[in-house]
């Protein structure tokens, strides 16, 4: 009787009836090998491995078509869930293009309201010459015509009478209305003249207008200090930073920094008080790097970014105590349930998931965002912050932007440009709060939020080595731009609420 032989036998004997030199080497010195390395020896050396080998019922009647019907079932799901968000897409896509749609064909409209409007008014002229020849030619015609006749002097006898009965006639007419209209106002205002001397006496004894007179508050603001008469004439330019843009005012910087000295805008008494007014520059002085001393160039360009950087904060936690109310809340209103999905959109947060956007809803430590805005912007004097308000050096492949003077000739990134400053802090929290990038950072700042711990910049820092192409020497450089600069201090400063905004457009 033949001895059954097992799988790795028969492998083995097949090895020797090829001649597989490297198997029978491993067998002379007695090393075992499994049956997968037999196999992919073999198939390495192209020896096809005969079916009957291989005597496994279970596996090839059971297991695998189970296995089978399981990733079917998988890819099935999957399909289903790629088709809804399909649908969910086009459907946003949909309602994104028919508002697109209604206001073009609005701006059409307008565009073309206005076209016909100009037409007609280039019309006007052109008619009014047109009559004015008509008529012009029709009198000339007429006088020539009566020129050339020969007048009957019986006729013309008719013409003198007839124009002088007009002449009488007419006279008559307008001297008897006159009569009778004068005498109808006279007679009313007879009758009326009581009520007015009423009126008179008693607009005469009021003593309003004496009151105001006496008033000392012409004296007062004579009296005044130059800072009391600069602030309401800066609140009085601009009611809103976001709607108002006027890019071609400059300031100097001297005349920034007798702004600061007239408004008492000093650091030492933010750094202490934990307050700041709400002054906000669109744009950078642009001598603002001829200034000699450092520090006081340092400390110019913190005053300009810092309420940007506060009040954008500021708005972040008004939406996040917003959002954790709502998100407790059972049932909320059809308002609320816009502002939710608006939010999310903002957040660029899918399938409604209210525990992402609360992590990622979160503010940037303003030694932070003071920090980057510092080494991007060249403390607010380089090219791309003094042309294109952008602080905080993002990039862009497809919106507006500046090109760099060192770009390589195969690519073509921009540096994106904003016609605002605040617009570029908006955008760099948007990119931190969104971007896969950042991951890490929005971890560990949520971490933070649980355990009740102080969200720090040097804390966070680290986790921001993403954001330039050096990496982890980026994050050092910030860290000594944090410390050296005393930046930590700005981190619990908020907005003076009780202070009138100035904003200025620079």
């Amino acid at each position: 009787m033949k001895k059954k032989l097992s799988y790795r036998d028969k492998l083995i004997e097949l090895a020797y009836i090829y001649d597989v030199k490297e198997i029978k080497d491993y067998e002379k010195s007695r090393k075992s090998l499994t049956s997968g390395q037999l196999e992919l020896i073999l198939r390495k050396n192209k020896i096809t491995i005969p079916k009957d080998f291989k005597s496994n019922f279970l596996r090839d009647n059971i297991y695998k078509p189970v296995s089978k019907i399981k990733s079917n079932i998988i890819d099935f799901k999957d399909n289903r869930l790629k088709d809804k968000n399909k649908l969910f897409r086009k459907a946003e896509n949909f309602k994104h293009d028919t508002n697109r749609k209604i206001s073009r064909t609005l701006k059409d409209i307008w565009i073309q309201l206005g076209q016909i409007g100009l037409n007609f008014l280039n019309i006007i002229p052109k008619l009014g010459k047109v009559v004015y020849k008509f008529f012009g030619d029709l009198f000339t015609n007429l006088f020539h015509g009566i020129y050339n006749q020969q007048l009957q002097p019986q006729k013309a006898k008719k013409v003198v009478i007839a124009i002088v009965a007009v002449a009488v006639i007419s006279t008559i007419a307008f001297s008897g209305i006159n009569y009778f209209t004068e005498n109808n106002l006279i007679k009313n205002l007879e009758v009326k003249k009581p009520e007015v001397k009423k009126e008179v006496k008693k607009k005469i004894k009021k003593p309003e207008a004496k009151k105001e007179v006496k008033k000392p508050e012409a004296k007062k603001e004579v009296k005044k200090p130059e800072v009391k008469k600069k602030e309401p004439k800066l609140e009085v330019k601009r009611k809103s930073v976001d709607e108002v843009v006027l890019p071609n005012l400059n300031l100097k910087t001297e005349t920034v920094l007798n702004l600061f000295k007239d408004v008492e805008y000093d650091l030492g008494q933010v750094r202490s008080k934990k307050l700041v007014k709400p002054i906000y520059f669109t744009q950078f002085p642009r001598d603002l790097d001829e200034l000699q001393s450092t520090q006081l160039k340092k400390e110019t360009f913190i005053k300009i970014v810092l309420p940007l950087v506060v009040v954008e904060n500021e708005r972040i936690l008004d939406d996040r105590k917003r959002l954790i109310i709502l998100s407790e809340k059972k049932f909320t209103t059809d308002s609320e349930k816009q502002w939710i999905r608006q939010k999310l959109l903002e957040y660029k947060v899918k399938k409604g998931d209210l525990k992402e956007l609360l992590v990622r809803m979160d503010i940037i430590p303003a030694s932070i965002a003071l920090a980057q805005a510092a080494k991007e912007s060249g403390w607010g004097t380089s090219r791309f912050a003094l042309e294109g308000n952008a602080i905080f050096g993002q990039w862009t492949w497809s919106g507006q932007g500046i090109a760099p003077l060192d770009r390589e000739s195969n690519k073509n990134h921009k540096v994106l440009k904003f016609p605002i400053l605040r617009a570029s802090v908006k955008a760099y929290k948007n990119n931190l709060n969104t971007h896969k990038s950042y991951l890490k950072f929005r971890a560990k700042r949520s971490s933070l939020r649980e355990k009740n711990k102080k969200i720090s910049g040097l804390e966070l820092t680290e986790t921001l080595n993403n954001y330039a192409q050096t990496g982890s020497a980026y994050t050092k450089i910030l860290n000594q731009i944090i410390k050296q600069n005393r930046l930590t201090d700005f981190e619990p400063v908020s907005l003076v609420s009780s202070v009138k905004k100035i904003e200025l457009s620079s």
